[in-house]
């Protein structure tokens, strides 16, 4: 049997995140190819919903991240970033999400080192995991059938 490979969405910061990443990619420094980036003009305009979204279309892990307390583009976003992952991460507990499955990080633009390193730590804690088939599911366990899903 194949190794299991795990799905990562990461909500990522325009200016910083994003950045950060592409100069991984420029820099040649090697990571998972697990991740796939949503572009978000500011990780303080992330949406509950969007996570809940995330893991209902199949992904096994989120990561969060945006840029470092004081350096948002838009003055106080990473602040409100910060205030609401505290409010999605008890959420998702009362949802029944594993909070391993959810991470939230600071990485710059210049830290494209910190993002790979990043990237590999969440793929591999997830790997350990195994694959998130606990949502969606009916209330007695049995899963939905695949029109409705």
């Amino acid at each position: 049997m194949a190794e299991f490979e795990p799905k990562i969405v990461a909500f990522v910061c325009n200016w910083c995140t994003y950045a950060g990443a592409d100069l991984t990619g420029t820099s040649r420094i090697k990571y998972a190819p697990n991740v796939r980036m949503i572009r978000l003009p500011c990780t303080g305009r992330i949406d509950f919903m969007l996570l809940l979204q995330a893991f209902g279309k199949g992904a096994d892990g989120v990561i969060v991240s945006g840029c470092h307390p004081g350096d948002c583009h838009y003055t106080a976003g990473n602040f409100h970033a910060r205030r609401r992952w505290t409010l999605f991460r008890r959420l998702l507990d009362f949802v029944g999400v594993d909070l391993r499955r959810v991470h939230f990080a600071w990485v710059s633009a210049a830290e494209g080192a910190k993002w790979a390193e990043l990237v590999n730590d969440v793929k591999a804690k997830i790997q350990a995991l195994g694959p998130y088939d606990a949502f969606p599911k009916r209330l007695d366990g049995r899963p939905l059938p695949a029109e409705v899903a």
